[in-house]
């Protein structure tokens, strides 16, 4: 199982997206082996541009699993922040959030953003 981050799902929904992220994430949900997080979704439906994408989301919402964002995810969370700072990180907090969750879940990310490399490191 794979949470494919907002960054991802960018490159998979618009026409100038980068074309091998685009083929990992189609892969992923052909699969069933892609799912995403309330932190996704939201960034997600916040960016969403007009009706084509407002469809595709439509219809993610229906076919992926969504990771809980529970108690045990927030620990996380606060935890992997704290290494993050303390290694010299400075990371965006729905990055931490989303990384806490696909931790907490035994999930790996997919991803196009070098801040979940950083975090790899933590």
């Amino acid at each position: 199982m794979k949470l494919v981050d907002t960054s991802s799902w960018i490159h998979s929904l618009r026409p100038d997206g980068d074309a091998a992220v685009r083929r990992r994430v189609e892969s992923l949900v052909r699969s069933g082996e892609a799912c995403w997080c309330p932190m996704v979704r939201l960034e997600l439906w916040n960016g969403a541009r007009g009706k084509h994408e407002s469809r595709v989301l439509r219809d993610l919402e229906e076919r992926l699993q969504e990771l809980e964002i529970g108690p045990e995810v927030w620990e996380t969370a606060r935890d992997l922040a704290l290494k993050a700072r303390g290694g010299g990180f400075t990371i965006p907090a729905t990055d931490i959030l989303i990384a806490a969750c696909a931790r907490r879940h035994g999930a790996g990310i997919e991803h196009a953003d070098e801040h979940f490399d950083m975090l790899a490191k933590v």
